[in-house]
């Protein structure tokens, strides 16, 4: 890939045009030497210099951290109650948004070999495999994305939800009021399940867990006689943890963080993603947020009386190809007693 210029290389760039300009060789003695206090050419410089952060911040915000800086992020809860011989670790992919040049099928195929590389007992995904915003120079087809992530490797298996793009998208399934959607078949079609308003029983060194996916909840939009935008969601928490039949803990799977304070305890841990962590963030605070609650719940580790919540700040970009202060992450969870 070629490599674009940094903010640093257009500060040094600057510079270096400035310094030859004048005849002199760009170093700090003679920059800053008998010349200093001429005031034509300490503006000049200023504007250079000022310039070159502005590239800085511009180079930092729509190429280095969207593009280049993919992070491990990692958490170790200790719910009360959790079985003493049940340790189980979780790779957390959330909100690809997949589209070129973003987020390619080659930058996915990156991800999904660094995710293998931590070795947890399960992969989960956790919705927004679509492109979540127009400014792009091609999507990338469900079936490309899925194949890419059919890479996955974990021994527990790699399971996905839904989230609120992957409804958007499929305009045949907004305007019938249902699914299946077709991220729904690309997933399934390329060996992943998906979890939609159900729950599985898995088992690690003896000891069994119930994983529990929740439909999402603003999956279909609209709008009302002012034009204001409205949801409703698939979303059904009761027939989600339905089929949990003993007390063995469970770990639930929810694109959006909303849904968090209905959550009962019979649930230790909650994942979600959605907010992609305000996607920019001035003073560790996100300005924006895109759902009521995820105001509240944006990014990182809450608990609540016993119950855990985990918000990933996601990869991929929504509305605007921007990161900045966040940049895009894998999450990687312990839970152990």
């Amino acid at each position: 890939m070629k490599r674009l210029p940094s903010g640093d290389d257009l500060v040094a760039q600057n510079l270096l045009e400035f310094a030859n300009t004048e005849g002199q060789a760009l170093n700090s003695s003679a920059f800053l030497g008998a010349r200093l206090f001429d005031r034509r050419r300490f503006l000049t410089a200023s504007a250079f210099l000022g310039a070159g952060f502005l590239g800085t911040g511009i180079a930092d915000a729509l190429v280095v951290e969207p593009l280049l800086l993919t992070r491990v992020t990692r958490y170790r809860l200790s719910p009360q109650g959790w079985p003493a011989n049940l340790r189980l670790t979780f790779t957390l992919i959330a909100d690809l948004h997949a589209c070129d040049p973003w987020m390619s099928v080659e930058r996915i195929e990156q991800i999904v070999h660094d995710a293998n590389l931590l070795g947890a007992d399960a992969t989960l995904l956790l919705g927004d495999y679509v492109a979540g915003h127009g400014k792009i120079t091609a999507t990338v087809p469900n079936e490309a994305w899925a194949r890419a992530l059919s890479g996955l490797r974990a021994p527990l298996g790699v399971f996905a939800i839904l989230g609120n793009h992957d409804w958007w998208d499929d305009e045949t399934a907004q305007l019938r009021g249902r699914g299946p959607i077709s991220a729904r078949r690309a997933l399934e079609r390329a060996g992943i399940p998906v979890l939609e308003n159900n729950s599985v029983r898995l088992a690690q060194a003896g000891q069994t867990f119930w994983l529990a996916g929740l439909g999402d909840q603003e999956a279909f939009r609209s709008r009302d006689a002012s034009g204001r935008f409205r949801w409703r969601g698939v979303d059904d928490l009761a027939a989600t943890l339905r089929s949990v039949d003993d007390a063995s803990p469970v770990v639930l799977m929810a694109h959006e963080p909303d849904i968090f304070p209905q959550v009962p305890e019979r649930v230790s841990v909650t994942f979600a993603g959605h907010t992609h962590g305000g996607q920019v963030r001035l003073f560790g605070m996100a300005p924006v947020a895109p759902s009521p609650l995820s105001r509240i719940y944006n990014y990182g580790h809450y608990q609540q009386d016993n119950r855990h919540l985990v918000v990933s700040g996601g990869l991929g970009c929504s509305f605007l190809p921007i990161r900045l202060g966040m940049p895009p992450e894998i999450v990687h969870v312990t839970i152990e007693a």
